[in-house]
């Protein structure tokens, strides 16, 4: 049977005949568990933001402590205007915030949540090495 629209707040959802799974049951609790599609492609855009080297060695170092941008280009022996681009990716994916001083702009993790992933990314790669 072919899989039909259901209607239904998850509308990126689709019914499908349990009989043509091995494990029906166990489909329907994964299916249940299932984020949105919207919130799929938000956390893959998140990744994709996180993919570049630089802005990880930026996030992790404003894991660390607010910077500012000439801060952050120092210490990574990087352009102020590469920081300034990383940043703003950064801040579009809503992963960085920015705090003014008076003409000096810092710069942090947003929350906690972020703090988490890289720290989980890195212990995760920590056992690779």
């Amino acid at each position: 049977m072919k899989p039909t629209s259901k209607s239904s707040a998850r509308t990126d959802l689709i019914e499908l005949d349990e009989s043509e799974f091995v494990d029906g049951p166990k489909v329907r609790r994964v299916r249940k568990a299932m984020k949105s599609h919207a919130a799929v492609l938000l956390l893959a855009e998140t990744f994709k933001i996180l993919g570049d080297p630089t802005r990880i060695k930026i996030a992790y170092a404003l894991a660390q402590q607010e910077l500012c941008v000439r801060d952050i280009a120092t210490l990574f022996e990087l352009s102020e205007s590469a920081v300034s681009h990383s940043l703003r990716s950064l801040r579009q994916m809503k992963l960085v915030r920015v705090r003014k001083d008076g003409k000096v702009a810092y710069y942090t993790l947003d929350d906690e949540h972020i703090t988490h992933l890289l720290d989980e990314g890195f212990r995760h790669v920590d056992e690779l090495i």
